[in-house]
């Protein structure tokens, strides 16, 4: 399908098709630009890229999910804070790609896609990656996967003027199916960790609850300014640095009652990502609920980056039998996960959409997911 639309809008035959999966982090949020852990894995719906290569110098883009006409650009003219809206961050790649050194000239790209804008489930870094890695395979560049993920962080912070950290892009890039990402932001050091939610008899649910967020705009980047502030405070490089049986003192150290709050999340999100990972290497993947739920209260009371819509799925679902639930992504609206026993998962589901029914809300988009296979090429 792909393949063929590229062929509707261009005129001519692709190179090939890859695809990159969006995520899901199942503990570690906000922890990613202090350094800290993040526990993430793939999803199962991913952005699919067709791509050609052009030899006059144009980039030329177009998105099914994107209704319009095609985007055209000069690769030589491309630079930061263009504004030329989604395409920022596939334009992005490729300046980020010229400025590492890698002779990429332009190309004609067709994007369908499968994961939810705006949801906090990594669509932009679906995007990024999908890009990279076509492009750097069309022009034989043998990227590394973290050195891509890299590369792809650069042009959404740099290019498209989202300052997310790289948990996402490296999600994308480096996952496996059936296993979630165990990622040390500090030293880039990567394990993938067993999570067969099926064989345990549970499913994970995503919750989309269409409140659409935007990472470019100003309440994420104050929490990072803010992150970065509390450090400088304590005397730290990052707040990674900051051990959790230190953290009360490193609280009472603190000017005021924000920085405190932002400091007391990211301590102790570290925390519960090493609760969550000892608990699947035991074997114990029914004990992490309680975890993720207490993940949840600290992003909304101490980061306070959730949304009413995702405390009422949280709540909800954990009323109605869910083992935990919490907000994943940046926050401000898009998604939270819970995780249930799959023979109570649809009266789960079910429950949070009548709530949403009677808070009037717009209907949540809900589904199942499982850690998923990363970026790879189809054909």
């Amino acid at each position: 399908m792909t393949a063929n639309a590229f062929v509707a809008v261009f005129g001519g035959a692709p190179e090939g098709v890859w695809a990159a999966p969006g995520r899901v982090n199942l503990i570690g949020e906000h922890t990613d630009y202090n350094d800290g852990l993040v526990l993430p894995f793939a999803l199962p719906n991913t952005i699919l890229a067709a791509v050609a290569r052009r030899t006059d110098g144009r980039l030329r883009l177009h998105s099914s999910a994107a209704p319009g006409a095609v985007v055209e650009l000069t690769v030589g003219d491309l630079k930061p804070g263009r504004g030329d809206g989604w395409a920022d961050y596939p334009s992005g790649v490729v300046w980020a790609l010229r400025e590492a050194g890698h002779a990429v000239g332009g190309a004609d790209i067709h994007y369908d896609s499968t994961v939810p804008t705006g949801a906090g489930l990594s669509s932009s870094a679906a995007l990024e990656v999908v890009t990279a890695l076509a492009l750097g395979d069309l022009h034989g560049l043998a990227l590394e996967r973290p050195v891509l993920a890299e590369l792809c962080r650069r042009a959404e912070n740099l290019y498209a003027g989202a300052p997310t950290g790289i948990m996402d892009q490296t999600a994308s890039a480096c996952c496996t199916e059936g296993h979630a990402l165990h990622l040390d932001i500090r030293d880039g050091a990567q394990r993938l960790v067993p999570c067969d939610l099926a064989a345990a008899g549970l499913r994970l649910l995503v919750v989309d609850t269409r409140v659409e967020h935007d990472h470019s705009t100003g309440a994420y980047g104050a929490r990072r300014a803010g992150c970065e502030a509390g450090a400088a405070a304590l005397g730290v490089r990052t707040l990674r640095e900051v051990p959790f049986d230190g953290l009360a003192a490193a609280l009472d150290r603190l000017p005021d009652e924000h920085a405190r709050r932002l400091v007391r999340h990211v301590v102790t999100e570290n925390r519960r990502v090493e609760q969550v990972l000892a608990l699947l290497d035991a074997g114990k993947i029914h004990e992490i609920g309680a975890v993720l739920t207490a993940g949840h209260a600290s992003l909304r009371d101490d980061f306070q980056v959730s949304c009413p819509e995702l405390d009422l799925v949280v709540d909800t679902a954990n009323e109605a039998g869910a083992l935990g639930a919490r907000m994943t992504g940046g926050g401000f609206g898009g998604s939270a996960i819970v995780l249930a026993e799959a023979r109570r998962a649809d009266t789960v589901a079910e429950a949070v959409t009548d709530a949403f029914r009677s808070a009037g809300h717009r209907a949540p988009r809900i589904f199942a997911a499982a850690p998923s296979a990363g970026a790879r090429r189809l054909r």
